[in-house]
C-alpha cells in the first residue's frame, strides 16, 4: 500500500517509521536537532508549498532514512496509511 504525502509524492506504507505533527513535536530540542541534522545531510524533502503540518520519517530497503515535510496533517496521513486498521 502507498501513502500520498502531497504534491505528487507517495511512499510505501511499510517504509514509514513514523508520522509526526510538526507543531507539537518540534517543541523538543531533540526533534529539532534530528530535523536539523537530517536537513544538513540532504535527507529532507519538502513536499509542501504551504505551511507544513507534519513530517514523515521513512527508511528504504537499504536502511537509508528520508524525511518528508508535508502540508497534510498527521492525523489525515495516519488515516491514509491504514495503520489503524491493523490494530
Amino acid at each position: 500500500m502507498y501513502i500520498h504525502l502531497g504534491q505528487n509524492t507517495v511512499v510505501k506504507s511499510d517504509s514509514v517509521i513514523g508520522i509526526f505533527d510538526i507543531e507539537s513535536t518540534t517543541v523538543s530540542k531533540h526533534t529539532r536537532k534530528f530535523l536539523t541534522r537530517a536537513e544538513k545531510c540532504g535527507k529532507v524533502t519538502n513536499v509542501s508549498y504551504e505551511l507544513p503540518k507534519a513530517f514523515i520519517v521513512c527508511c528504504d530497503e537499504n536502511k537509508n532514512e528520508k524525511v518528508y515535510i508535508s502540508q497534510i496533517s498527521s492525523s489525515t496521513l495516519y488515516k491514509r496509511s491504514g495503520f489503524a486498521e491493523n490494530l
